[in-house]
């Protein structure tokens, strides 16, 4: 018998429902981890991109937005992502109100997908970076024009709001092809030895598969110990947006859509060089040809 040491890695992902969806299938033991220890902790979002910036975790959910700024220090993995397929987040401002060019707008994250694309089409609006579960009661109260609700929070809102825009809307007008719209992904430090980083890519993935296949067990769970934020209804319409089939392995349409992200970035000036998101996956094949 030989002796594998444990590993104990560090995972970080969003407190949203399909984060916790696809990551809980691990927590609760329902996939074999091999030799590897996952610590989990949960942060907003633009709190993991931040972390990410800094190199702080091995494993962490991040905006794709965010990834060619850490491209040299994290590679792309090929599952538990969320994209929006004819959704996403919504341009939200009080009934009646008509927005000035240089309105003043609450973000959820200088470095979320949504804030990259609000930014190519709103230039001269007037940004502020607030906590999503803040952003809605920022407008309310005046306190800015207008708001971008994610999450969670596009499910319902307060009845004095409506609906400016929809990031999903500006997203097609710009890439023009139908893509899905590129939210949030998984990414894996360059520090760990790839065969270490391969085995993390096949047990996320195969949580994400279990949980997909016993999601009516899952969902009970999350609601009995209070994980989620909202009721069984909504965390079912949710789930079925952000956590579905297409969140389990990227296909070739997902990747022409991160690269379509990531080329209007360089073109605006956002990015210092132009990605190729294939180059910055795992080599599949690595595993297979290392033990043949």
């Amino acid at each position: 018998m030989h002796y594998h040491k444990l590993r104990h890695l560090n995972l970080a992902h969003s407190p949203d429902a399909d984060d916790l969806f696809m990551y809980y299938a691990i927590k609760f033991g329902w996939v074999d981890t091999q030799n590897l220890r996952f610590h989990a902790q949960t942060q907003d979002i633009q709190t993991l991109n931040l972390a990410t910036l800094r190199s702080e975790f091995d494993i962490s959910a991040i905006s794709f937005a965010l990834y060619p700024f850490v491209a040299h220090n994290y590679a792309l993995l090929r599952t538990a992502m969320s994209f929006g397929e004819g959704y996403g987040p919504k341009l939200i401002k009080k009934q009646g109100k008509t927005l000035k060019n240089n309105f003043k707008v609450a973000l959820s994250g200088e470095h979320t997908t949504n804030a990259l694309i609000f930014r190519l089409v709103y230039p001269d609006a007037r940004i502020v970076y607030k906590n999503f579960l803040d952003i809605e009661s920022s407008v309310l109260n005046g306190e800015v024009d207008a708001g971008v609700l994610i999450h969670e929070s596009i499910l319902e809102f307060d009845k004095h709001l409506v609906i400016e825009a929809e990031i999903w809307d500006i997203w097609s007008d710009l890439n023009k092809e139908n893509l899905p719209l590129p939210l949030g992904g998984m990414v894996i430090s360059r520090s760990l030895p790839l065969n270490t980083a391969c085995t993390c890519e096949d047990i996320l993935s195969k949580a994400v598969k279990v949980a997909l296949n016993n999601k009516s067990l899952l969902c009970a769970m999350l609601l009995e110990r209070n994980l989620v934020r909202v009721d069984s209804q909504k965390l079912d319409t949710y789930l079925n947006l952000y956590a579905n089939e297409h969140s389990y392995m990227l296909s070739t349409l997902q990747k022409k859509a991160i690269n379509k992200l990531f080329s209007l970035g360089f073109d605006a000036k956002f990015y210092p060089q132009k990605l190729d998101c294939e180059d910055f996956l795992l080599p599949q094949e690595y595993m297979s040809q290392r033990y043949s």
